[in-house]
């Protein structure tokens, strides 16, 4: 079960990555960061995509269909495209009431999309927190 930052060395193994960060979504403070992001500042970076995070978390129009069933966290993942890259920012699924996510930057020239979004997803699943 891997730690922050092998998890962060893995995902930097997609086609594509450029840059990876585990993010808190209510505080906007990245817990750990490899690569590079627009702008080159990853605390920004981080902030920017907490409030993206937060922000569709906290709509209801997302929560899951069921409303019997307990999301945490509310969503699976977001993607922001634009003609350079993708990002992906992946919610971690944890025993206690988290609020983190993977943000991945991915080239869009080389980056393959669907196999970040299953690998991210296996990797958010064997994250070790605490």
């Amino acid at each position: 079960m891997p730690g922050i930052d092998e998890c962060l060395l893995e995902a930097m193994r997609l086609p594509g990555a450029r840059g990876a960060a585990l993010v808190d979504w209510t505080s906007g403070l990245a817990l750990g960061t490899v690569g590079e992001f627009p702008g080159g500042d990853h605390e920004a970076a981080a902030a920017e995509a907490a409030e993206i995070a937060r922000l569709a978390a906290e709509q209801r129009a997302f929560a899951p269909v069921d409303d019997d069933v307990a999301a945490d966290p509310p969503l699976e993942d977001l993607i922001i495209s634009n003609r350079d890259s993708y990002h992906l920012l992946r919610f971690v699924p944890t025993s206690f009431d988290s609020s983190v996510f993977l943000h991945v930057c991915l080239g869009r020239s080389d980056g393959n999309l669907a196999l970040a979004r299953i690998r991210l997803g296996e990797m958010a699943g064997r994250l070790v927190l605490g």
